[in-house]
């Protein structure tokens, strides 16, 4: 049995002109693996993340035939019931840290409230954890940045406390939302490797969501390519740069390649019938 299974997932906004389809009957299945999701801004793969942890706001409407997590549908659940699931069975990891961690808080009392919040031990066997969890995203002098406020992080430091922070319940899935965009390369890196020696360990599933698509190909196992908040092709990640849809060929074809310059990048054309067709099934 797949960790995860979305089938016909749709989000919808009331807008003054009518509707608005944000995602448009997405479905797919995450297995033990890395999953990556990619497309332009706008092309619903953050909105896809959020309505699996039920995370979109009023008005916004979430409408599936399942959201399963291993047999057990989220829509089902209760509010209560869903606060159980985020954190202790989904994590999600936010695009910048700034924006998640609380600024008034020490980075060590937020760590170990995401810990105590899910299991009943104490404030000292909390921190013992949370120690130990720093270490595990490698940032040299854990106590020290327990005692710290997010202020006092660089980019790459709040990004890898975000995942520390994430993890520390041990998630079945984690949720990564463009979690290294706002990174130089060389931290790039250093966040993939922690993200992928700890899923490998833990044996989870990893939804990854960006539009970079060179580093998807090579962190990812499988790709979904959305386009209008649909799913218009699936492709295992080493062979991305096989992809037949026009759409993927031309979002390929707009990137800065170092091995083929070009003296002009192609500009991404678009077809309104990629954005009418039936959303292509996502599963392994």
């Amino acid at each position: 049995m797949s960790l995860l299974e979305v089938e016909n997932l749709w989000v919808r906004f009331p807008t003054r002109q009518g509707i608005f389809d944000a995602v448009r009957g997405v479905s797919f299945n995450l297995n033990r693996e890395r999953l990556g999701i990619v497309g332009e801004s706008g092309s619903g793969k953050s909105m896809t993340g959020r309505a699996i942890l039920r995370l979109i706001r009023k008005p916004g409407i979430v409408e599936a035939d399942h959201i399963n997590l291993e047999g057990r549908n989220l829509l089902d659940l209760s509010e209560p019931e869903m606060r159980k699931v985020r954190g202790q069975q989904i994590s999600m990891v936010m695009q910048d840290p700034k924006f998640s961690l609380n600024p008034v808080m020490t980075i060590g009392d937020q760590i170990m409230e995401a810990y105590l919040l899910h299991n009943d031990t104490t404030k000292a066997q909390a921190r013992a954890k949370s120690i130990a969890m720093l270490e595990a995203v490698s940032i040299r002098n854990p106590e020290r940045v327990m005692r710290a406020y997010p202020h006092e992080m660089s980019g790459g430091m709040g990004q890898r406390i975000m995942i520390a922070m994430m993890l520390i319940p041990d998630p079945q899935i984690l949720i990564a939302d463009e979690p290294t965009s706002a990174l130089d390369v060389s931290v790039q890196r250093q966040v993939l490797d922690i993200m992928d020696g700890l899923v490998k360990e833990r044996g989870m599933g990893l939804i990854f969501i960006s539009h970079d698509l060179n580093l998807v190909s090579e962190f990812c196992d499988r790709v979904l390519i959305m386009y209008a908040g649909r799913i218009v092709e699936v492709c295992d990640a080493d062979k991305l740069h096989e992809a037949t849809h026009p759409y993927t060929r031309g979002l390929l074809n707009s990137l800065p390649r170092l091995d083929q310059p070009k003296a002009r990048l192609e500009v991404l054309t678009r077809d309104d019938s990629w954005a009418q067709s039936k959303s292509v099934r996502g599963h392994s």
